[in-house]
Parts: structure tokens; sequence; C-alpha cells
């Protein structure tokens, strides 16, 4: 008789750490959120829809460990002082900050409103930038810290239809360089993944724009498929251990060989 196959136990890398993640409702943000928990960190879950970053902390707590969830919008300011602060004096010095939050969607860029234009570089460029300005000076501690940015593989590469999408997710990865050169003889680590198409509630706002050409869509599928947000937040998580202690500044694709 064959025995069943033996739990997979994860290691507990974060034991003690506090880590915040944006964008933690659903998708990546909420996977990342759920793998930092099960392996030992407490965990500030932000997302500027309230109802649904709860749901993701109410399973948190089935972990047993500390959480807490926040209303914040990435782009407001005094909202990312104000939360971290509270993160800070509720669950803990922030050792881990894992930017998530993002907004997407195809236009024809002479169509594109300006609103939206703004609106795509606030949530993904900006708001990764006021986390981060937030988040350092906790980070900025003898044991250090890490920082780990979603871009994108349309930060990497040309793609129809995705202008404004394209500038935010660039502007994430050259954030994260700076950032990393910035801080690299302070013990904070910064780095970023680039996912290419992940199966999530947010690929229903790349809908092909009225009269798009679908040949532009072959170019951003890979033959492998749509990967998981497990499968990102795997990647997050291990920029964020201490078992890349030595990577900073890295762009880490996580895309089936999509911009190979």
């Amino acid at each position: 008789m064959t025995s069943p196959p033996s739990p997979v136990v994860l290691p507990r890398r974060f034991e003690g750490k506090t880590a915040i993640v944006t964008g933690a409702g659903s998708g990546i943000g909420k996977s990342t959120a759920i793998r930092l928990a099960t392996e030992g960190a407490g965990v500030a879950c932000l997302d500027v829809n309230l109802d649904a970053v709860e749901t993701t902390a109410e399973a948190l707590r089935t972990l047993g460990g500390k959480v807490a969830a926040y209303a914040c919008d990435v782009t407001d300011e005094d909202q990312v002082n104000r939360t971290v602060e509270h993160v800070a004096d509720t669950l803990g010095r922030p050792s881990v900050l894992c930017n998530v939050a993002g907004i997407g969607g195809f236009f024809h860029t002479v169509d594109m409103p300006v609103a939206k234009w703004h609106q795509m570089i606030a949530v993904n460029l900006t708001g990764p930038f006021l986390m981060a300005r937030a988040t350092l000076p906790y980070l900025l501690h003898p044991n250090g810290g890490a920082i780990v940015n979603v871009a994108s593989s349309a930060g990497l590469m040309g793609s129809a239809y995705s202008a404004g999408y394209c500038a935010s997710k660039g502007g994430v990865i050259m954030l994260t360089k700076a950032l990393a050169v910035e801080y690299a003889d302070r013990a904070v680590r910064v780095n970023a993944v680039c996912p290419g198409g992940v199966d999530t509630p947010m690929m229903s706002s790349f809908a092909l724009p009225e009269g798009g050409d679908p040949k532009h869509l072959m170019k951003m599928m890979s033959r492998m498929g749509f990967c998981t947000p497990d499968q990102v937040a795997s990647a997050i998580v291990f920029l964020a251990s201490d078992e890349s202690g030595y990577t900073s500044g890295s762009v880490l694709s996580v895309d089936g060989a999509l911009v190979a």
C-alpha cells in the first residue's frame, strides 16, 4: 500500500518580524500576505478596499499570527504615513515591505484620458515611493530590512495599448534600482519581481480596446500560460527573506520566459 505524501512544511523565515503588504485584498497581495504569515511574520494588510483586506486578515488570523487590516490609499501621502506609523505602534518595527498594489488597463494611446494616466502613475509608481519613504526610517535599523516591489514584464518590454502601464512599471524598476544603490551600505535591500500574465481579478481590466489588433496579445502571453498568485508570492517572499541576503537591485522575472 502506497503511503500518502508527506505534508509540505514551510520554513519560518519571518519569525518575529513585521511585514507590510499593499494590495493585500486580492490576488498577488493576498497570496503574499498569507505566505508571510505562514512563515511566522506579523502582517499588516493594506488595501483601498477595506472589506476585501479584512477578509484576508481574517484568513491570516486562523494561522495564529499577529495581523492587522488597514484601508489605505497608497497615493495619499497622509494616509500612508499614518498607516505605517500605526503598524509600527501595533505590530512592531516593520522590517519587510511588499509593494503589490497596482492597477492596469489597455487604451489606444490617442484615446487614453489624462486622468487615467495620472491614476496609473499614482497607484503603480507614486504609491511604492510613498510606502518606501514612510517605511525606510524603520528599515534603517541595525537589523536592516527588505523592500520588494511588484513591477511587470511590461516594465521590461514594450506592449501595445499599454503606454501608461509600461511607463509606470518601468518606473518601478528604476525606483527599485535607485533605492538599492542608495541604501546598499545601510542593511536595506530593495528588489523587484516582474510577473507576466497572472490569473488575478486585475486581468479583467486588460480587455482589448475597440479596434485593437489581437495579434499584439500574443507578444504578451507566455507559452507556459498564466502563472498563479502563489507562484509570484513565492518569489516575493524569497527576495524578502534572509536567504537572498546578498541580493539587492535585482529584477526577477516570473513570466514563463516571456521576456527571455
